[in-house]
């Protein structure tokens, strides 16, 4: 055998293996319901309605969307609504959400509004039976199991459809293992170029979706602006994982973005 024959056969074989490491769980029977709905980025939000605010969600709710929302896990155990871990964007405080307790939510102001932070299980009162949800898990200071065990035991009581979705493959990983009822999805984007303290294999293998093998999503949640990726395309046509889209900020990428087949996430205006 040459060297060259070698070769090849090497590179056949690792393209069979990324092709593997791609395959995820296609077909989940609750999928179906999910791509009926047009999903409002943190609530249907403006000047008056801040971002994952109630406001924002009932919204959302009148408007007949479904909602993509953020859940941090609290100090004493409790899980609050919000994207960024420090409170400082959002509300102008100093400090961390996962340093809050629930009494604490209720003095912080969202925006300059009178909104304040809500309690997740607000959220699920209000769109219990009504609309669906995408609850991204927002892992802190390596609390990623005990933020997904008190996300799911609180929707154990959830009536209606959602999914659960996340940056952090080990949030995912953990909910293929402990709660493989559930629908969830690996969030991601082109981390290659990205200032951010990670490793360089550890950008491409999040790019190119390599922990899927790890965490067998149902779905790919990826950024609209970096979806003409090849792995994204295997996932997506060879292994049929179902794509969601964020953030649509215009009609027409929203319309690209349906014509593709992906579930909407949309943000600043109305579809």
């Amino acid at each position: 055998m040459t060297a060259a024959l070698i070769i090849v056969l090497i590179v056949i074989l690792m393209c069979i293996v990324y092709l593997l490491c791609l395959r995820g769980r296609a077909n989940h029977p609750g999928l179906a319901e999910l791509r009926r709905w047009k999903y409002a980025h943190r609530g249907l939000h403006d000047d008056q309605k801040p971002e994952n605010s109630m406001a924002a969600f009932a919204a959302a709710l009148e408007a007949g969307y479904g909602i993509e929302l953020d859940v941090h896990l609290l100090k004493d155990g409790n899980l609050a609504v919000m994207h960024d871990s420090v409170l400082k964007r959002t509300t102008g405080a100093e400090g961390k959400i996962e340093d809050l307790t629930t009494g604490q939510l209720t003095d912080y102001k969202l925006g300059g509004t009178e909104e304040t932070i809500p309690q997740f299980r607000q959220v699920l009162n209000l769109f219990s039976g009504k609309a669906p949800m995408i609850v991204e898990l927002k892992p802190e200071k390596g609390n990623h199991a005990a933020l997904c065990k008190a996300a799911c035991e609180m929707m154990d009581t959830y009536k209606g459809p959602f999914c659960m979705e996340s940056f952090d493959p080990r949030c995912v990983r953990w909910l293929r293992k402990n709660r493989p009822d559930i629908i969830r999805g690996q969030l991601s984007q082109n981390w290659i170029g990205i200032s951010l303290p990670l490793p360089g294999i550890l950008k491409w293998v999040m790019t190119y979706h390599l922990s899927t093998f790890y965490t067998k999503p149902d779905f790919i949640a990826y950024k609209y602006e970096d979806r003409k990726k090849f792995g994204t395309d295997i996932c997506r046509k060879l292994w049929k994982i179902q794509g969601v889209s964020w953030t649509l900020r215009t009609k027409e990428e929203y319309d690209t973005a349906v014509k593709e087949g992906w579930i909407p996430i949309f943000e600043n205006f109305r579809p």
